[in-house]
């Protein structure tokens, strides 16, 4: 399961859980950590879709490790 889905997954949850809260304030709070869940999951899509865009870098042979360049 991936992170947007685990997001997905836990903002039904509060969505749910605020459903069947009788008291007002309880409710709002369960709307709010929902909401704020759905955010984290359109966040983690971005950033998949980031990553999946960004082309790797292409290595120097030998890595360059240990190579000091004249000043």
């Amino acid at each position: 399961m991936t992170q947007r889905e685990q997001y997905l997954l836990r903002a039904a949850e509060l969505s749910a859980k605020a459903q069947t809260e009788s008291v007002g304030a309880d409710r709002f709070e369960f709307e709010n950590l929902a909401r704020a869940y759905l955010r984290l999951a359109e966040q983690a899509e971005r950033n998949l879709a980031a990553i999946v865009r960004e082309k790797p870098q292409k290595k120097i042979p030998g890595g360059g490790e240990g190579v000091r360049r004249k000043s």
